[in-house]
């Protein structure tokens, strides 16, 4: 883990949503509202970049024509 990702900083969130998440994460393997606030944003982050790069017409065409090889396709 480089320098950089072993650095926190603070993000403020309203009392009543820490609250809720507190009550969400008793009995989970979330040791702290941090902890799993870190793990939710990840995962959102994570689906945007996922999303951002979508297949390209080449990418679309070399499916197409494995699946015709392998009689999928007519």
């Amino acid at each position: 883990m480089g320098e950089e990702e072993r650095r926190f900083t603070t993000v403020s969130i309203p009392t009543p949503l820490f609250r809720k998440v507190e009550e969400r994460i008793k009995g989970t393997g979330f040791t702290s509202v941090s902890s799993y606030v870190t793990y939710v944003l990840r995962e959102v982050v994570s689906e945007e970049e996922e999303e951002a790069e979508p297949f390209t017409k080449e990418d679309e065409e070399r499916v197409k024509e494995r699946l015709r090889a392998l009689g999928y396709l007519d």
